[in-house]
């Protein structure tokens, strides 16, 4: 199981904390915009699936929301195997460019290494997506290279740029 963090992960601009039912209508907006579209063919699941992943230990999704509980986009930690976990994160199209991205992984980073005891996050992204490559370098994730055909997308296989990031980053 992984557990909710107790405080939230939060800072001054920015808090990450469990999606709730009345998310939903955000959250599939944000689905629908043509540059998530194009990045990704994430497909929206409903709260109990998130639990029970959550509960098998297999991921945790979080709701990424401003001061006002407003959802900016959504976090996650998934993949854990042998100290490892990777991260994901997406915005709503009025999020962005505005840093919300890249305080919300900072905060899962920090949290994953401190109470999860992962030694070692991944991080991955199309080779055009150029802005989730700046948020994982302003994280200071460090670039390891390309990934040939590496992940399945959209009835094909997509090249993925990974990066890493240890606990002494």
């Amino acid at each position: 199981m992984l557990p909710w963090p107790a405080p939230p992960l939060a800072d001054d601009v920015v808090t990450l904390r469990p999606w709730r039912a009345d998310d939903e209508p955000a959250k599939l907006a944000a689905f629908a915009d043509p540059t998530f579209q194009r990045f990704s063919d994430w497909e929206p699941d409903g709260l109990a699936t998130q639990e029970q992943r959550r509960l098998r230990g297999e991921q945790i999704d979080f709701a990424v929301v401003d001061a006002r509980d407003d959802v900016l986009g959504g976090a996650s930690l998934h993949g854990f195997a042998e100290g490892r976990a990777g991260v994901g994160y997406w915005l709503v199209p009025a999020a962005r460019g505005r840093g919300a991205a890249t305080r919300a992984v900072r905060l899962l980073a920090r949290w994953a290494f401190d109470a999860l005891d992962v030694v070692r996050l991944e991080l991955t992204c199309g080779p055009d997506n150029v802005a989730s490559q700046r948020v994982a370098e302003r994280c200071g994730f460090t670039r390891e290279g390309l990934m040939r055909a590496h992940l399945p997308f959209k009835g094909g296989r997509r090249d993925t740029v990974l990066y890493s990031l240890l606990p002494d980053d």
